[in-house]
């Protein structure tokens, strides 16, 4: 999985127009979101949304390799657990969000070290 940011500056005008030309490119987002003049979304195929992207005008997009663990969202404490254990680890973490299946999407510096931290 991939972590694909855009730059935006207009939410939903840009996030329309994102979303239409992923979506004619047969690309779906699996989870995501928009902050600090971002949008930040799971994909499968990273290479290919930026390459959609920038067919269709839209500079800037770039994809990095995402990390993806299971979230056990119904226990208290959780994601600070998690963020505690990468930050004791030494790991970057660049993003974090949620993605459709109650699942932690993390874009970090190390995703193979974050792995077996967070397992």
């Amino acid at each position: 999985m991939n972590d694909l940011t855009i730059p935006i500056t207009e939410v939903a005008a840009d996030i329309a127009r994102i979303g239409a030309v992923l979506g004619a490119a047969g690309i779906g987002l699996e989870g995501g979101g928009v902050w600090n003049g971002a949008a930040h979304y799971l994909v499968a195929d990273g290479t290919a949304a930026v390459h959609a992207l920038e067919q269709a005008g839209i500079r800037g997009a770039d994809s990095r390799p995402a990390l993806v663990v299971p979230l056990r969202a119904d226990v208290p404490g959780e994601m600070g657990r998690m963020m505690s254990a990468l930050h004791i680890a030494g790991i970057r973490v660049d993003a974090q969000y949620s993605d459709h299946d109650n699942r932690k999407v993390f874009v970090v510096d190390d995703p193979q070290r974050a792995e077996a931290v967070l397992r």
